[in-house]
Formats: structure tokens, sequence, C-alpha cells
């Protein structure tokens, strides 16, 4: 059985971006490398997109209280 990888376009669409590489996102090294391409598994982008600063509970920034 072949085993499918995600490319970088299917990366940004799964993470909702048009281009991960051009918004500056330092992805996890890829699980694959053909010839200079690169393509990672999908478990593999879900785990790295949970643990980036900012997701799940008191993650981000903190929002702005009106003063008053």
């Amino acid at each position: 059985m072949t085993e499918r990888y995600l490319s970088l376009k299917e990366v940004g669409e799964r993470l909702g971006v048009k281009n991960p590489a051009a918004r500056g996102y330092r992805l996890p090294e890829p699980d694959v490398l053909v010839g200079t391409t690169r393509g990672w598994r999908p478990e593999t982008i879900d785990a790295w997109n949970a643990a980036r600063p900012g997701r799940g509970v008191g993650g981000g920034r903190p929002r702005r209280h009106p003063e008053g």
C-alpha cells in the first residue's frame, strides 16, 4: 500500500492559509523528501499545529480590556 503525504499546498489548506511558506511558518521537518519536494503525514501537521503557541486554553495574545 502506498502511503500518502501532504504537499506544502495541502499543508496550507489544512492550516487554513494560502501559502504557509510565505506566511513565515516554521514547519516541522518533513516526513519524506522526494528530490527537493517535502512531504508530511497529516498527523505530523496536526500535532505540530496543536502544539504551536496560541493554541488551546490560555494561549495567544492577551485581550485588551476597556479602561473604566
